[in-house]
């Protein structure tokens, strides 16, 4: 494989901004303009969804495509597809929260902690949030050893998500069966850091 420059980096995240904001500016014009379907709102939670979990999947794919091509120079675009999975799950909830709850707060909580679904959903971005908040070279620096244990947590909002996507589905599984089976084939290729994981973690007799 030809050697990856930083300019053809640089070309990437152009890409991928580009990628990411386009579709969420036409999506959100369209539901302005009732372009949406019958259901413009559940057209709109099934996008940025759906997106987040698109991009969370392609963040994981980085390390793979690293060891495969031997390319380390790819890691740079890993952080800007994890914000922009952010993103768009900030952009699930705040749709859910405007369109849905019509800004009912108290009813989000009650959702929260009433349906399974909404509580996994919602834990799910926390973890993406806190990720996001530690994801500069300033605070990896100042975090050490820790900063990597916490960014590990992506593996769970992973499933999180995965989770939030199959509950969240009344009838056809097909679409989420899939998405399972892409996260647990990326979740395989890290096998051997959770196996370390577990051989480090110290034993008790609870």
């Amino acid at each position: 494989m030809p050697l990856i420059k930083p300019l053809h980096i640089t070309w990437a995240k152009v890409i991928i901004h580009f990628a990411s904001l386009l579709p969420v500016l036409i999506t959100y014009y369209q539901a302005i303009n009732d372009e949406l379907g019958a259901d413009p709102v559940e057209a709109i939670l099934h996008f940025t969804g759906i997106g987040a979990f698109n991009l969370l999947l392609l963040s994981l794919c980085i390390s793979p495509l690293i060891k495969k091509s031997k390319q380390p120079l790819f890691i740079r675009i890993r952080r800007l597809l994890g914000l922009y999975a952010f993103f768009y799950a900030a952009c699930h909830l705040t749709s859910y929260i405007l369109f849905e709850l019509q800004l009912e707060w108290s009813l989000l909580i009650s959702e929260i902690i009433k349906r399974p679904y909404i509580t996994v959903g919602f834990l799910a971005l926390l973890i993406l949030t806190t990720l996001t908040f530690t994801s500069t070279k300033n605070i990896q620096r100042k975090m050490g050893r820790k900063w990597q244990k916490i960014h590990n947590w992506v593996y769970v909002a992973g499933g999180l998500i995965a989770l939030h996507f199959i509950w969240s589905v009344k009838s056809n599984l097909t679409e989420p069966l899939i998405y399972w089976a892409i996260l647990l084939i990326l979740l395989s290729t890290r096998r051997h850091k959770f196996t370390r994981y577990l051989k480090r973690k110290p034993l008790t007799n609870k």
